[in-house]
């Protein structure tokens, strides 16, 4: 069965979407840049470091409220 991509069937809408301009406001996009300019490994530690924390704060949640 030949696949076919998206693009090939959908027009592509080059205005801007009003909900994304409206998110981008709020986006500090300096701190992005800077976090891609550091080496993937780099980047992966500090989420895997953040999913870890998010669980503690999970289950912390858990024997306070039940």
């Amino acid at each position: 069965m030949e696949q076919v991509s998206p693009s090939e069937h959908e027009p592509v809408s080059l205005a801007p979407d009003p909900v994304i301009e409206a998110y981008k406001k709020d986006v500090d996009r300096t701190l992005l840049r800077e976090n891609l300019k550091r080496p993937v490994e780099e980047r992966l530690r500090d989420l895997m470091r953040l999913q870890r924390f998010a669980e503690e704060w999970r289950q912390a949640g858990k024997r306070a409220f039940g």
